[in-house]
Formats: structure tokens, C-alpha cells, sequence
């Protein structure tokens, strides 16, 4: 079989690289293995360089950043970072012709930043890492932003008949975007698992009966919907039956000062540490292997039901048990392998599921041989070379 010849394929995310979304580093690099061209544009964070290349990817970096506001000035800097992504990806274009161009939601519209390269034939991706109207419905109220939801509604679906491909995290929200008029043939999965050049799996030693720690970890964005305050106040539950309980939440977002204020009132500063900082993937695997548990305790909306959080398949890979909140997607995915489940939203059934873990080690060597069957079902080698197998083919046509 003949091999295929080296893509130039461009990839436009409203996050920072390669630390803002493991998604797209996993997808770029992978191409890259395969001897293709990748750039990525951007958003540009203090004192990065507006242009270099790191791992074999070119980064074009825009003089735009993240800002946490109200919504209204949160759309204008949506729109502003497709405008200037356009007229970037536009000049580039036109220096050296793309094959392929794949736009990272959120937000959906930036898949229009493509409508130049798109007119001169190339195919165009839409790469659904979250879906917009759960993830705003669950953010709001049912009947408090009805016109907002209805305009997020509305840009899916104009999103996704613009792009000639769209790809999302798992067939839950595959299923969602069929129901809501995406051909089924236009609709693929990549699922998030992890990289097993990264996160390898280490067979791990049962606790000793003896051993009075227990140490958890989080990793990831810190906001409400995620629950880390659950885990705090679960932790705090079992203080006096786990002496030494320890928990490691690691990453960043709007939640911080609430955790930290939270710890300070339920006096856990010895039990819980908080790190407001983000660590590339190759440090990862050191910090989640010093945990004994990986915990994920989200609560239950719309959008969490559905989503399908990466950190499980991380800890999945490295042999990690869980706990994690008993959502639809979850369920789905990590039955019968590796995740000890709890109700959502409930921080004594969590403390309960603590408290089970740190007095079973049967339950937990069980859980670890779990991660070995997920791993079996799941993994980069196989969700990857799809991936490639699917841009290849799109870009051919």
C-alpha cells in the first residue's frame, strides 16, 4: 500500500500551548509521528514568544488571552480571537497551502476563523471538546439566559453544517449531535485517553495493613461544577477513621479561593493542599504515583452527565483507582473496571467510598487490575492512528 504523502494541516484553538488543552498537543503531536506538518494558532499568555516550535509543532501564538468576565465582553473576546485567528490562518494559507484545517471549540463559532482556506477547497474539522448548550445550560438556570441558549444552540448547529467533519470526546455526546441533525457519517469519535508513551502503566503495591496514609488526588480545572469542595468536605469526614488522609488538588480556575477559604474554615491546611498551577504531561505521571487514589467528584448537571473527564483515562493508564461521581457517561465507559462510583453531589457517600477504599485493599487491588481491562478496551494507540487514519482521508477527498 502506497504510504500517504506529508499533510500541512493547521489546528485553531482559543487556549494556550501546549499547556492549555491536552487534547490538541495529544492530536498535533500524533500527526507529527506520522511525518506530517502541524501548526497550531493560539492565544499568546505573558512572556511566551509569539512564534516557535516545540516537539516538531509550529506554534503561531496571537496577541489575545484568556479573560474571566461577564458574558457579554466574554463573546467579544471570542469573536475577537476568530478574527484574528482568521486573518492569521488566512496569510498562512497563502504562503503554504493547508490540506487540512481543524477548528477546537469552545467556542463553536471559531470554526468559521476556516472560511478562507474552506472557499479554496480544504476540508474543515470541528473538534467538540465540550458541548455548548449543556455546557451552558448547566451553568445557568433553566429559564435565566433562554435567549442565550437558543443563540448557542443556533451557532452549533450553523458550526457544524460548516465544517465537512466533526469529531467529539465520546459517543454519549456523538448520539446528542445526531439527535440534533449532524449526519451520523459526518460524526466521529476521538475519545481523550491518554498518551501510553506518557502515562505508562506500573503494576503498584498492595498497602500495607499497617500504613496509616491514604493520599488522594485531583487534577485539572478548578470550578464548581467539578466539586472539588465535595472532596474537601469528604476529607474532612474521615479525618478521625484515616489519620493520615491527604489530599493533592492540583490546577486552575475561578473555584481556587473558595477551596482555599473552605479548608481554612473546616482547619484541613495539613490534610489538603492546593497548588494553583498548571504541569505539563510528561510531570504528571510522578505526581499521580504518589497517590493512592484518583478522585473526580462532579456534580450532576447536564454537562458533567455527559462528560467524560480525561483525568480518568490518565489514572486509568497509570493504574490508578478512582472515585468518581455516578454520571451517565462514567457509568457508561468505567463500569466493571477501575472506578469505585458515589452519587453525585454527595460529599457523605464520597467520604463513604473513602472510607471503603482505605479499609478494602482487596477493593483496591481489584480496581487496579480494572485499569489493565479499561486500557485494554481504550487507548491512544488505537483512538490515535483512527485519528490519523480519519484526517488523511478527508484531506485526500
Amino acid at each position: 500500500m502506497n504510504q500517504p504523502h506529508s499533510l500541512h494541516h493547521c489546528m485553531i484553538v482559543l487556549a494556550y500551548y501546549p499547556l492549555g488543552e491536552t487534547r490538541v498537543q495529544r492530536e498535533a503531536e500524533t500527526l507529527v509521528a506520522q511525518g506530517h506538518h502541524v501548526d497550531v494558532i493560539c492565544l499568546r499568555d505573558r512572556g511566551e514568544s509569539p512564534e516557535e516550535t516545540f516537539k516538531g509543532v509550529h506554534i503561531y501564538r496571537l496577541p489575545a488571552r484568556i479573560r474571566k468576565t461577564n458574558l457579554a465582553l466574554q463573546f467579544v473576546n471570542y469573536l475577537y480571537f476568530m478574527l484574528l485567528a482568521a486573518w492569521k490562518l488566512a496569510r498562512l494559507h497563502h504562503a503554504h497551502p493547508y490540506d487540512a484545517v481543524q477548528a477546537h471549540n469552545l467556542p463553536d463559532f471559531l470554526v468559521f476563523a476556516a472560511l478562507w482556506p474552506k472557499l479554496r477547497g480544504v476540508p474543515v474539522l470541528l473538534d467538540l471538546h465540550d458541548l455548548m448548550p449543556e455546557f451552558y445550560s448547566g451553568r445557568f438556570a433553566a429559564g435565566s439566559h433562554r435567549w442565550l441558549l437558543k443563540a448557542i444552540r443556533w451557532q452549533e448547529r450553523l458550526a457544524c453544517r460548516f465544517a465537512d467533519h466533526v469529531i467529539t470526546v465520546s459517543d454519549h455526546w456523538r448520539e446528542a449531535l445526531i439527535a440534533r441533525g449532524v449526519p451520523p457519517e459526518k460524526c466521529s469519535v476521538v475519545m481523550n485517553v491518554a498518551d501510553q508513551a506518557i502515562f505508562s502503566f506500573q503494576p503498584r503495591p498492595p498497602r500495607r495493613p499497617d500504613d496509616p496514609s491514604f493520599k488522594l488526588i485531583y487534577h485539572g480545572t478548578l470550578v464548581y461544577r467539578y466539586g472539588l469542595d465535595l472532596a474537601i468536605r469528604a476529607v474532612g469526614m474521615v479525618r478521625d477513621e484515616i489519620p493520615g488522609i491527604h489530599l493533592t488538588i492540583l490546577g486552575r480556575g475561578q473555584h481556587v479561593p473558595a477551596l482555599r477559604a473552605l479548608r481554612q474554615e473546616l482547619g484541613l491546611e495539613d490534610q489538603v493542599a492546593i497548588y494553583e498551577e498548571l504541569r505539563p504531561a510528561e510531570e504528571l505521571p510522578a505526581l499521580i504515583r504518589q497517590a493512592d487514589v484518583g478522585v473526580v467528584p462532579y456534580r450532576d448537571d447536564v454537562f458533567t452527565d455527559g462528560l467524560l473527564p480525561t483525568k480518568l483515562m490518565e489514572y486509568a493508564a497509570l493504574g490508578l483507582p478512582a472515585l468518581a461521581a455516578r454520571t451517565t457517561a462514567m457509568q457508561r465507559y468505567f463500569s466493571g473496571t477501575m472506578v469505585e462510583f458515589f452519587a453525585p453531589g454527595d460529599a457523605e457517600d464520597l467520604a463513604r467510598g473513602i472510607l471503603h477504599l482505605y479499609r478494602s485493599p482487596q477493593r483496591m487491588a481489584e480496581l487496579t487490575a480494572g485499569c489493565q481491562v479499561f486500557n485494554q478496551r481504550y487507548n491512544w494507540r488505537q483512538v490515535g492512528a483512527a485519528y490519523v487514519a480519519l484526517i488523511e482521508r478527508l484531506a485526500a477527498a
